[in-house]
């Protein structure tokens, strides 16, 4: 790959990452907001480094011709010696070695650089929760009284905790209110409510999910509120507990733009 190249893959790079995160909320589909700051450096960066790569060839490309201008008609005999082992030469008539360079496969790199600007990569959805860990639900030692709401909005994180870990089994007989995607039951049959939590960035992702009954299976990826009440099976209270929801109402929403934590949305359902 030429100089040339290199900077023109420098440049779209930076100009990817500064339209994707200063323009558009694409990168909350790979990273959590709080490093929203790093990425909009990274990209002035890799900018200013494509614009001084091609800067400086244009400065070499002069500083040749004056060169080769003051050199035109001396003695060449003391030039270097730029042939392989087997006698080929890698010089061209201005005497600059072309032997070296990267691979061709480099080329590759100009995919996820025009991505950036024309087709962002699709987000995480039920395909990644089918194959992620399950997140780990935090022990919790004592919980509030649950307000007199009805229905309840609950995080999945927080109705999974009080099903397994609330010995005042409160949430047994509340209508609660829960919002996430659908993933297909790795049976076939039935779903879960779904949310993939960012720790850092979408390599880190988990999922949390609580199975749904009493509903038909809607297509996976839809974004869902789910209104319900707990699925009696196991000791509600305990770890037998399974974090599942009897449906009585589901509506479809829009995908909030907090999609990548457990939080309540943040738009209007």
């Amino acid at each position: 790959m030429k100089r040339p190249v290199q900077a023109l893959l420098l440049t779209l790079s930076g100009i990817g990452l500064l339209h994707t995160a200063l323009f558009t909320d694409t990168y909350l589909r790979y990273v959590k907001p709080g490093l929203r700051p790093p990425l909009i450096a990274s990209g002035a960066v890799l900018l200013l480094l494509g614009l001084a790569a091609a800067a400086t060839r244009d400065a070499h490309r002069h500083t040749g011709r004056d060169d080769d201008a003051r050199t035109h008609g001396h003695d060449h005999e003391h030039t270097p010696d730029h042939t392989d082992e087997h006698g080929h030469d890698h010089t061209d008539e201005h005497g600059h070695d072309h032997s070296g360079g990267a691979p061709r496969i480099a080329w590759l790199l100009f995919l996820p650089a025009v991505s950036l600007l024309f087709h962002a990569p699709p987000a995480l959805g039920a395909y990644t929760a089918a194959r992620s860990n399950t997140k780990s639900v935090a022990v919790q030692r004592g919980f509030a009284p649950l307000p007199a709401t009805s229905p309840l909005p609950l995080t999945l994180t927080d109705f999974t905790k009080r099903v397994q870990q609330d010995r005042s089994r409160a949430i047994r007989i509340r209508v609660v209110r829960l919002t996430g995607f659908v993933t297909p039951a790795e049976d076939g049959h039935g779903w879960y409510l779904t949310r993939i939590i960012f720790t850092c960035c979408a390599a880190d992702s988990q999922t949390v999910k609580v199975r749904v009954y009493g509903a038909g299976t809607p297509p996976a990826n839809t974004w869902l509120a789910v209104t319900g009440t707990w699925h009696p099976r196991g000791t509600l209270g305990t770890r037998t507990a399974q974090a599942a929801l009897d449906a009585k109402d589901t509506r479809p929403i829009a995908q909030p733009v907090n999609a990548y934590t457990d939080d309540l949305p943040l738009t209007p359902s």
